[in-house]
């Protein structure tokens, strides 16, 4: 999402995957302020989104994201903001027709892949909306001699929310297999609180083998981070999991298989494959709320944009035609009738009717609208049918105004949560020393 400001400077807010505490945030932060033309960058760990400002004469989009690839984390989009669009065809009979529909989109500028299937006679268009808009996309097809009966598009906020679907799934499959082998590992270390477990399961080579899997299956993404980290030369609360986790971890695979070692020297002989495996499980434990908690936050914009109505009823050349809403022109006269949606902004021209705007406004009942009243998009047409002109379209409806304001708040920092970005850069490092110095006194 881009925008300018008064001074010619641009916004753009990138989503960023892969960032795992307050350390992640400042590390992210302090590189994008060292680009050139980078005047502001907030990162929110909660949102996993970056809002930057920068001067496009001296940067732009591409390098910022590269600049955060660089650093290890993911972002959305990275391909190019590009969108994904199905498209209903009518009039397909061959596998001749699905081949030139293939190619004649493919060769538009600005589509980046074009797939199509016979049998749902749907096709699945992915493209640069900045290069090429679905007007274009709808006229080339209809050149090849078919009919485009209407269009579904996967807007962000839907692939976010699959994104986030998507990773509740996998911590929680993560969090669920390593609690119950953390479980077996648990009863099998504490023999003398529990005499009666199986005996085979306090083996500490059945141990080793049930703790293997928690420490490098499920805690491979602390061991990933840790890795990024170290290549940078710097830390985060991954490098916490996986020194702490590899250091029991690691001890008692030697005293598993090297006991003479410790016995001869009068050392304990007890593992630790509990402790490495619990740590494991408890911090997947924190991720899964973690990742369900961001899933939730981006429940209200979704819900905005779900007021939002995806196609049109336009008058053009003395006939109604159904088009996408964000292909209606300012000046438009847009029809609606009783029970539908009002796509965008605009001033009554023809009939009147009631409109209840509470979804903007908060009231309660139906405003009556004669010719020369504005009316709002997202609200919902009552009792009469009405023509309006349309004035404010795409971006500038007042709904879509306010979903930019809430996807602002939420990207925004508290000045406290800038606090502790500051001390999460110097709390990973002070604890490593504090681990090192005792260790040495130790020894």
């Amino acid at each position: 999402m881009m925008s300018k400001d008064n001074n010619q400077a641009q916004k753009v807010t990138l989503s960023i995957r892969g960032m795992t505490c307050a350390s992640c945030v400042a590390r992210i932060e302090k590189r994008l302020r060292s680009v050139e033309g980078v005047k502001e960058a907030r990162v929110n760990l909660a949102t996993e989104k970056a809002n930057l400002l920068y001067d496009p004469a001296l940067t732009d989009p591409r390098r910022l994201t590269e600049v955060i690839q660089g650093l290890g984390y993911e972002v959305a989009g990275e391909e190019g903001k590009s969108e994904n669009l199905k498209i209903s065809i009518g009039g397909m009979t061959c596998a001749a027709c699905v081949s030139r529909i293939e190619k004649g989109l493919g060769r538009l500028e600005g589509v980046v892949e074009a797939r199509v299937n016979l049998a749902s006679e749907k096709a699945a268009v992915r493209y640069d909306p900045e290069r090429i808009g679905k007007s274009e996309i709808r006229r080339a097809v209809e050149r090849l001699g078919y009919e485009v009966r209407g269009f579904e598009e996967e807007g962000p906020a839907d692939r976010e929310a699959q994104a986030r679907a998507g990773e509740i799934r996998g911590q929680r499959r993560k969090f669920v297999i390593s609690a119950v082998l953390s479980g077996l590992i648990f009863f099998g270390s504490m023999t003398d609180w529990f005499p009666w477990w199986p005996r085979i399961l306090q083996n500490h080579f059945v141990l080793f083998l049930l703790a293997t899997p928690v420490q490098f299956w499920a805690g491979r993404q602390f061991y990933r981070g840790f890795w990024l980290a170290l290549r940078h030369r710097t830390s985060d609360m991954n490098t916490l999991i996986a020194v702490g986790t590899s250091a029991a971890y690691f001890y008692s695979v030697f005293l598993t298989f090297f006991p003479e070692y410790f016995r001869a020297r009068g050392l304990d002989l007890g593992v630790y494959y509990d402790t490495s495996a619990m740590i494991i499980t408890l911090i997947l434990l924190g991720k899964l709320l973690e990742a369900i908690a961001k899933g939730q936050t981006s429940t209200a914009i979704r819900r905005l944009m779900g007021l939002q109505p995806k196609t049109a009823r336009v008058v053009r050349n003395g006939e109604e035609m159904d088009i996408p809403v964000d292909e209606v022109r300012r000046g438009d006269l847009v029809s609606v009738r009783p029970g539908e949606r009002i796509a965008v902004d605009g001033i009554l021209r023809q009939g009147g009717s009631s409109v209840d705007e509470s979804m903007l406004t908060g009231e309660s009942l139906p405003v009556q609208k004669q010719p020369g009243d504005p009316v709002m998009g997202g609200t919902i047409n009552k009792t009469g049918a009405f023509r309006f002109e349309a004035t404010r379209v795409g971006k500038e409806t007042a709904l879509a105004q306010i979903i930019r304001l809430v996807e602002e708040a939420q990207g925004s920092k508290a000045p406290i949560q800038r606090l502790a970005d500051r001390v999460a850069g110097v709390f990973v490092p002070t604890v490593i020393l504090i681990a090192l110095a005792t260790f040495l006194v130790w020894m």
